[in-house]
């Protein structure tokens, strides 16, 4: 792999793609001008919208292929079938180092199945975690699992939490992160005996990070934490709560506005503190899920960002390159097991 920063784009993922993948990289490039671009895809939809942009056109090379993988392909049909679509070869361009990561807008669990396959998971991670960035009031944290493991074990959580805090040392810039696991109240003696075990593993002096404890729903809005913990289905559960309240109080707020004349004024006087507070809610300005514990670099798109948005996923995936985040995972999690090897009171039973 050459010194130069190489994303890989599944430039037909999306549902606006490859012209918002082209021009989200075009923006991203105004931002990492040390990033080059593979575009997996079909040349003939490709060339026009690099042509127009001879930048960004001279450090990107077109990889074509006519197969794709589509929003309705099951993750089974993907596995068998994708390996030459433009998902597929995105993530074999990782699978064979010429590309530092992988960026895909299309289909989350096809793109989670492939990835699986082909690129493994890391010494020391039973299986993979979907991570992403929630808004607070303290600024971004970031939540795992968001639904790639529906049911998981104290040892999944673990794993979570060293993954979870070496991502957001990486990306949030963060020394000494403030990790909590999501649970029905703070008390040492709530929930259930597969996350009061993770809570006593995390509990040590010696971690790369600061365990909190527990953190309630209310919590994770307030910013309690940096890295909020849990399993993938109460992680769906609750970002699918946390977005669908966000437009809720959009769409509130604009029929309130909108209500009466007095309300259109005050609307003109608040207009900027208004437009803040969207930008902070804004889905675009926290686009880039990632797919942590892999042997490669994978990010998730949401299939409806714009250029900004596309470009501030590409961001997150420049960033973990330049982070090493496989091999700071890697060995975050060999050092805790052979911390909590020397300490019997803190295995499992």
């Amino acid at each position: 792999m050459s010194d130069r920063l190489t994303i890989a784009l599944d430039a037909m993922g999306g549902d606006a793609a490859p012209d918002i993948v082209v021009a989200g990289a075009e923006r991203a490039r105004e931002v990492y001008p040390d990033a080059g671009f593979l575009f997996f895809g079909r040349r003939a939809a490709l060339e026009p919208l690099l042509a127009k942009r001879p930048t960004l056109a001279a450090n990107a090379e077109i990889r074509h292929t006519d197969d794709v993988v589509s929003p309705d392909d099951r993750p089974s049909t993907a596995v068998r079938r994708g390996r030459k679509s433009s998902m597929g070869l995105a993530l074999e361009a990782v699978r064979q180092g010429e590309a530092h990561a992988a960026l895909s807008a299309g289909n989350t669990g096809a793109l989670m199945a492939m990835a699986k396959v082909m690129l493994k998971t890391l010494p020391g991670i039973d299986r993979p975690a979907l991570a992403s960035f929630l808004p607070t009031y303290r600024g971004d944290s970031i939540m795992l699992d968001l639904g790639a493991n529906v049911d998981c074990d104290s040892e999944n959580l673990v794993q979570f939490a060293v993954m979870g805090a070496a991502f957001a040392r990486t990306v949030l810039g963060l020394n000494t992160p403030s990790v909590g696991l999501l649970n029905i109240g703070e008390e040492e003696l709530k929930g259930n005996d597969t996350i009061r075990r993770a809570a006593e593993r995390l509990r040590r002096d010696d971690m790369a990070f600061d365990f909190t404890g527990f953190v309630e729903g209310d919590g994770i809005g307030q910013g309690q934490c940096d890295v909020v913990v849990t399993d993938g289905f109460t992680g769906n559960v609750a970002l699918k709560t946390a977005e669908g309240t966000a437009r809720l109080i959009s769409r509130l707020l604009a029929d309130a506005f909108r209500a009466t004349l007095l309300a259109k004024l005050a609307y003109a006087l608040a207009a900027r503190s208004l437009g803040a507070l969207k930008d902070h809610l804004d889905p675009n300005n926290h686009n880039g899920a990632v797919f942590l514990g892999l042997n490669g670099l994978v990010v998730k798109s949401h299939g409806g960002a714009n250029a900004a948005g596309y470009a501030a996923a590409i961001g997150v995936a420049v960033d973990m390159a330049r982070a090493d985040l496989c091999r700071l995972i890697a060995d975050d999690v060999a050092r805790f097991k052979t911390k909590e090897g020397a300490d019997p009171a803190l295995q499992t039973q």
